[in-house]
């Protein structure tokens, strides 16, 4: 059965959803099953496109909203959103 999950984080580091967060994030979203989305501001990407995540411009203070749906889902919305939340291993 198919499942579904979402979560909201805040982006805490200086510089936003720039490269480096942008590829760490997708990096993380391909280790899983699941179709991943990523909303900002009403922009939606794929969590799995680095091109998509970068072209949201997620700034600092910015709420993401991430969702999954597949049979991982709810660990996959676990991981990233934790990822968001300890700005992306301290990456600024």
């Amino acid at each position: 059965m198919e499942q579904q999950a979402s979560a909201e984080s805040t982006i805490h580091n200086k510089y936003g959803f720039h490269v480096r967060p942008s590829t760490q994030f997708m990096q993380k979203a391909r280790e899983f099953k699941s179709d991943i989305t990523v909303e900002v501001n009403n922009l939606r990407a794929d969590g799995k496109s680095i091109m998509q995540l970068m072209a949201l411009g997620a700034m600092q203070g910015a709420v993401v909203k991430i969702t999954a749906k597949g049979e991982d889902a709810e660990s996959a919305v676990a991981s990233l959103s934790a990822l968001v939340q300890n700005r992306f291993g301290g990456i600024d």
